[in-house]
């Protein structure tokens, strides 16, 4: 049964409505092609679950590239990093959140991941990038963004620890907790 990402159960809120228009690219090879446009079949939302809660993988990276590169040329150049970034500047301002200018974001992201051509970034400097989900968050969650900016020394000593752990098993455990909460709640009520 198709859905729209805004009646899914996964919370979007925290995802730029620019990201969230464009859930599949056409280039997106597991695409349902059955599914009217607007919709995702259940595999096409696990597919973006995944992609979203663990953008360290290959297959992530390719996906978020695919919808952040909006005309398709192969790089994400200036104007598509200026295009995400305002919805999150926009967003971010609206929950009174003091944030860099786009100008110096841009700036911080070409630093970050030091393309091999000066004003834009190719699928091939993401996946060689150690900070790719970072920079993924940047223009696309502003969560993960945020957490990640506001990080302090002890959790960032902490996910250096849990290198084993993926950024999808930590999302699967937090899910995990909170069912568990959820369950002994309703136990307690009764």
């Amino acid at each position: 049964h198709p859905f729209s990402p805004s009646s899914s159960l996964h919370s979007f809120l925290s995802l730029s409505l620019l990201s969230l228009s464009l859930p599949f690219p056409p280039s997106a090879p597991h695409r349902d092609k059955t599914v009217p446009a607007g919709k995702l079949s259940y595999k096409d939302f696990i597919w973006f679950l995944l992609s979203e809660e663990d953008k360290t993988t290959q297959r992530s990276i390719e996906y978020w590239f695919r919808c952040l590169d909006v005309d398709g040329d192969g790089v994400l150049s200036l104007y598509e990093l200026q295009l995400f970034y305002e919805e999150v500047l926009q967003r971010l301002r609206e929950l009174s959140i003091e944030c860099l200018s786009v100008e110096n974001t841009v700036c911080q992201v070409l630093d970050m991941v030091n393309p091999r051509l000066k004003n834009c970034i190719s699928l091939g400097d993401l996946k060689a990038c150690k900070l790719t989900p970072a920079f993924l968050n940047t223009f696309i969650n502003v969560e993960k963004y945020l957490e990640f900016e506001q990080r302090d020394p002890v959790t960032m000593a902490r996910d250096d620890v849990e290198t084993l752990c993926s950024e999808w098993d930590r999302y699967a455990a937090d899910q995990y907790e909170i069912l568990l909460a959820e369950e002994a709640g309703e136990n307690d009520t009764r």
